[in-house]
């Protein structure tokens, strides 16, 4: 019964306590620790998320002032010091939340899995978001001469409207880069921005059994193979091409697809490239719209969670942090898909957020509080992403 639970105490029951667990005795992480365990420090740094705590003297705060709920929120019954937390997040190996964090991803896609566009197969739109830092306080984070930065690369279910794998970087490491980290799944489909133009990778890609969407730069050398006589409305060319350039051609020696698609709603024209011969072109196109969701997510992560600005400096606090604000994410849309509601990941976390210490059953909570007038409701780019 979670009559007598505090609100934040029954959104932690969603969590899998046990699995968390091993990925701690995986990696050592409550060695000679009697009082602040990996556990507590994740609580912990997830109140800060849920209660938008803008630094780590305001979380500290917030705890103390609920400092006789502090066992029963379960945060262990002796009191946390700025020290103490500052120690663990700087100390403590970030790949047990990063770990941790993959496994939120799994379970909230599986669970919020959907199908759109009739295509059979996962799709998943891979991005970057660039987080500036201050170099002088961030000093292995180095971007420019006098710039500091770190970027989040992550890859989005566009289905699910999940994150499905993500790792940081400096903001000097150049966005395709990245790609070879990307754990690729046979028959699914993988959305590109122009940024992502490592034709060898998108090789791999194809020999993998997957298949790649992405927009074309306009230096583009290649010569075609065969041209499509009759073509729908907006589609401009469909041809198959192969690359003529030496080096383009080495990493990429087979031929694949290009399609130009002229866009009515902003008069503009898109090249992609893409390896599925199966489908239609239309459908290539209607699937790098979708690209348009992971940044959305972006958005939506740095405007309601804590990851531009950070609890510690180092870059294992940094880490943590991320972690800790995608395993929050996760937490959301496992609980909006659970418990069947009917409302947006923006209310739900704004509803949480005011609630964490309150005595209700998390069902009457969001059966009571009522949210008709939140002003992102109305934003046209929001129901796509968040109901």
């Amino acid at each position: 019964m979670n009559q007598d639970k505090y609100v934040f105490a029954q959104l932690v029951e969603f969590l899998n306590k046990n699995k968390f667990r091993k990925l701690v005795d995986k990696y050592d992480g409550n060695h000679y620790v009697k009082h602040f365990t990996c556990w507590n420090q994740l609580l912990a740094m997830m109140f800060g998320q849920f209660s938008n705590r803008e630094s780590l003297r305001d979380l500290i705060v917030a705890l103390q002032a609920h400092k006789s709920k502090r066992y029963h929120l379960g945060l262990g019954r002796e009191p946390i010091a700025k020290t103490t937390l500052a120690t663990t997040n700087q100390n403590r190996d970030y790949r047990i939340f990063e770990d941790f964090a993959f496994y939120m991803m799994k379970e909230a896609s599986e669970k919020r899995a959907t199908n759109i566009l009739d295509i059979p197969g996962k799709k998943y739109a891979f991005d970057s978001t660039t987080i500036p830092l201050c170099l002088a306080t961030f000093p292995w984070a180095k971007f420019r001469r006098k710039k500091g930065g770190t970027k989040t690369h992550v890859l989005y279910d566009i289905e699910a409207q999940v994150p499905a794998f993500y790792t940081v970087t400096t903001a000097s490491k150049h966005d395709s880069t990245v790609m070879n980290t990307i754990p690729y799944e046979p028959n699914a489909y993988y959305i590109f921005d122009r940024a992502y133009d490592s034709f060898r990778e998108l090789y791999r890609i194809h020999l993998t059994g997957s298949y790649y969407v992405i927009r074309a730069k306009t230096n583009l050398k290649y010569e075609v193979v065969k041209w499509k006589r009759r073509m729908p409305k907006n589609i401009l060319t469909d041809a198959e091409v192969k690359f003529t350039g030496y080096l383009s051609e080495k990493k990429y020696p087979e031929t694949f697809r290009l399609i130009r698609f002229y866009d009515e709603e902003d008069d503009r024209e898109f090249t992609f490239l893409t390896n599925a011969k199966h489908i239609t072109a239309n459908d290539v196109a209607n699937l790098y719209k979708k690209r348009w969701l992971v940044e959305l997510f972006f958005k939506w992560l740095k405007q309601h969670l804590k990851i531009k600005r950070f609890w510690g400096t180092t870059e294992n606090a940094v880490r943590i942090q991320i972690s800790v604000a995608i395993i929050t994410y996760c937490l959301v849309a496992i609980v909006q898909h659970d418990m069947k509601l009917n409302r947006s990941t923006y209310e739900v976390l704004q509803i949480l957020s005011i609630s964490l210490t309150d005595k209700t059953h998390l069902s009457i909570l969001f059966d009571k509080t009522n949210f008709n007038d939140v002003k992102e409701q109305l934003d046209p780019l929001i129901p796509g992403l968040y109901i």
